[in-house]
Parts: structure tokens; sequence; C-alpha cells
């Protein structure tokens, strides 16, 4: 049997790391192409500008459109090859890091990703989930190799809306209760093999971060600044729940966030936002798990505002026949809820979301079950 884990390059994580960008990213190329939406352009494409230009780098830039698509990294590809880009820098949140992330793979050129927001844990994966121009998930490809580097400025998430931070938490969280599944399951992880030792010790490390230091976290986050708290779950948000999902493995929380998007009331939430009632979900699945670290879950969740309800989604139709048409969707063949170690078909799925719903709302109620 192979045990395989994936790992970036270089992680790189700080308070001010943008002004040293240039340092970072001189390692990988000479002649970036730097992926953006044009608010980040306006708001940290000075401090950019500045430090690579204090290395001799020459920047060339592209705007992010908002979609994941394969037409879009294939217009960032004809990029590259026009300009004679040696490296790809992908900058923003999700969507862009893996648009840029795909572009340098079919460039074969470095990849190089800073994140502005600590909302999911894309930046390190070697994965691109791809969505079509509606929005709506289509699959995803692995590349051969994980970003090359990755440059994390803690002041820079710090400055983002606190929503973004929570709903990376909702991400995050995850990693181990699906990490454990799959070991349980023996399920092949995406980095190709089954977990090693080292994944699943890294995916539980991010749990127990989050559970143990996310509530200050997000308090120094609505203030703005960065704490020793922050530092911890910036980092259980990106690096890892990065290594943890991509080698540990994923399960139903991912199954049912992923499928989503089919769900047209939810497309206002965040991925992270759409773990979190998935989690909660898959809670309610578990078999072995104790009824008090399940409860220990869920006061988490709401009490730094993950949604674990139908309302908190704004699903409004939560008919049975609605969401078994949606549960078929999320358990067919290939799906991430077959890699429990029992059998998940999509009755099981429709009765763990309403038990999921109706847990979400007596946890809410003062914690009293």
């Amino acid at each position: 049997m192979l045990n395989s884990i994936g790992f970036p390059g270089k992680y790189c994580q700080g308070k001010g790391l943008l002004r040293q960008a240039g340092k970072w990213v001189s390692l990988c190329g000479k002649k970036p192409l730097v992926l953006w939406e044009k608010f980040l352009k306006d708001s940290i494409g000075e401090t950019l500008a500045q430090s690579f230009a204090e290395q001799g780098i020459e920047l060339h830039e592209a705007l992010f459109a908002g979609e994941t698509t394969k037409a879009a990294a294939n217009a960032l590809v004809s990029e590259v090859k026009r300009l004679g880009c040696d490296v790809v820098v992908g900058i923003g949140g999700g969507k862009a890091i893996d648009t840029a992330k795909a572009a340098a793979a079919f460039s074969g050129v470095p990849c190089v990703i800073v994140p502005t927001i600590a909302s999911n844990d894309a930046p390190t994966s070697a994965c691109t989930v791809w969505y079509n121009a509606e929005g709506e998930y289509e699959g995803f490809d692995m590349w051969r190799a994980n970003p090359n580097l990755i440059l994390v400025d803690t002041e820079v998430i710090a400055k983002a809306p606190v929503r973004f931070f929570v709903a990376g938490m909702g991400d995050a969280l995850a990693t181990w209760p699906e990490a454990n599944a799959a070991y349980q399951g023996r399920a092949v992880s995406c980095a190709g093999g089954t977990q090693t030792l080292t994944a699943l010790a890294m995916a539980r490390l991010c749990f127990d971060t989050i559970m143990k230091y996310g509530i200050e976290a997000k308090h120094a986050i609505e203030c703005g600044v960065v704490t020793p708290a922050v530092e911890k779950v910036v980092e259980a948000n990106i690096l890892l729940s990065g290594v943890g999902w991509e080698s540990g493995g994923l399960a139903t929380a991912h199954a049912i966030a992923n499928s989503l998007p089919a769900i047209h009331e939810t497309h206002g939430l965040m991925h992270g936002e759409k773990v979190a009632f998935g989690l909660m979900t898959q809670l309610c699945l578990e078999q072995d798990l104790p009824v008090d670290e399940i409860y220990r879950i869920a006061d988490f969740l709401t009490a730094v505002g993950l949604p674990t309800t139908f309302a908190a989604m704004k699903m409004q139709d939560v008919s049975k026949a609605r969401l078994l048409a949606f549960a078929e969707s999320v358990s067919g063949e290939g799906s991430f809820v077959h890699n429990h170690p029992f059998a998940v078909t999509a009755g099981d799925i429709v009765d763990a979301m309403i038990a999921a719903d109706a847990l979400g709302q007596r946890r809410a109620k003062k914690g009293i079950a």
C-alpha cells in the first residue's frame, strides 16, 4: 500500500511580509505574471511593485475575472507565453489562487501564491477546483506539484473582513474529522496514496489549534490586529488545513460543500461556510463519535458565527423530496462520502442534514441540548 503526502516548496508567514515579497519571488523567477483583482492592485500594488523593483524584478500583471474557469486559465497561459514570463504569482482569494496554479501548471513555470485572506486552504495544495461561468462546481484537477512558494502577510490578512477569517476556520475545522474518516476507510487521498502519520498529525493539530485559539483570534481580527492567536489560526487555516485535506483525505463535509452551488439559495455563501454545515451533517452520520464531542464542535461553530442550520444556509425549500434530489447528487459514484469506513446512501445524507439542522437549532439556544 502506497502512503503519500504533498507539501508546498516553502511556506513563509508573518507581519509585513509583503514588503519582502521581491526577495522571495526572485528565488522562483525574475519575470513574474501577477494575477490579482483590481481592488488588490489598488491596495497593495505599490508595496509589491517597490519590493519587486528592489530585486530587479520585471512585473507584469493580469486581472482576475472572478471565476476559476478553464477558459480563464488558458487565457493566462497565453499571456505567460506572449510576455515570456518565468513564474506565475497568484494574489487574492481561493479562486484567483486556483486559476494561477492551473496557469503555472499548464505553462510549466513555477508558482507563487500570496493569499490576502485566510478563508480557505487553497494556497498550499496542488489542486484547482473548476467552476463554470455561473459559479457552478465542475470538478477539480490535481497538478504535478504543490506551489513552489507561499507568502502569507498576516497584516494583510487582518485587514480583510472577519467573515473571511471565520469561513477559513469552518473549512479548516473539518480537516481532522474528514481525514480521520478517510483513514478509517483506508481511502486514497488527493496526494495519490493513503494517509501518512505526518498528514494525520497535521490534520489533528489543525483541529486542536482552531478549537483552542479560534474565538480569541476572531476577536483580534474584529479589531484589525495581529496577535499570537491570529498567527496560529492563520497557519491552521492555510498550511495545516491545506496539507491535512490534500494528504489526509476528504469525506462528507466537503462532498456536501462542493455540491451546494447546485442549490441557488446558497450562492452567496463562502466555501468555508458551506463546509461548516457539511461538517455538521457529517457529525450526524458518524457511528462512533461521542455525543459530547459532537456538541463541542457544534457549539464552536455557533460561537464563531458559522452556519449550522438550514436557515443560516438560506435554504428555503427543505422538503425531503428536494433534499433527496440533492443527496443523490452528493452520493454519486466517486463521491467523498464513500471514503467513510461505512456505507453512506442518499437517504442517510438526508437524515443527517435534517438532524444537523435540528442540532444546530438546539445548540444555538444557550447551549441547551
